[in-house]
């Protein structure tokens, strides 16, 4: 949980998924699995590159038809803490060279705990 939240600035999400903490964190950082689940449906991404390393390239493509793929997200991690923590921006891009996002640039931290259910994420 972060103390520093801004109301005007930031949005703070919580759920409990139904799964393990360690299957929470492959589904972040396995690129088979992000592709599943990434985007909604019927929309498919194809993960391009996913270095989940402080530092490393986080970029995917999406596709209506599944067959023409245009790009979707290209960020870099800033964070990596093992089954903990992933911190991610489209600030700055896969290449480490300022970017431009459209609609928006944004940092987001994702946190994981073990919940009795399975885990807490934030």
């Amino acid at each position: 949980m972060n103390l520093d939240l801004d109301p005007n600035l930031d949005l703070d999400l919580e759920r409990i998924i139904r799964a393990p903490r360690a299957a929470v964190w492959d589904a972040w950082t396995d690129p088979a699995s992000l592709a599943v689940w990434w985007l909604p449906a019927p929309t498919r991404c194809r993960v391009e590159r996913l270095h989940t390393v402080p530092g490393g390239a986080f970029v995917t493509s999406m596709s209506d038809d599944g067959v023409a793929f245009v790009p979707h997200l290209d960020a870099c991690f800033l964070a990596v803490e093992e089954a903990e923590r992933i911190v991610f921006t489209n600030a700055v891009d896969s290449r480490w060279r300022p970017a431009l996002p459209e609609p928006v640039s944004m940092t987001a931290q994702i946190t994981m705990r073990d919940h009795p259910d399975g885990t807490r994420g934030s």
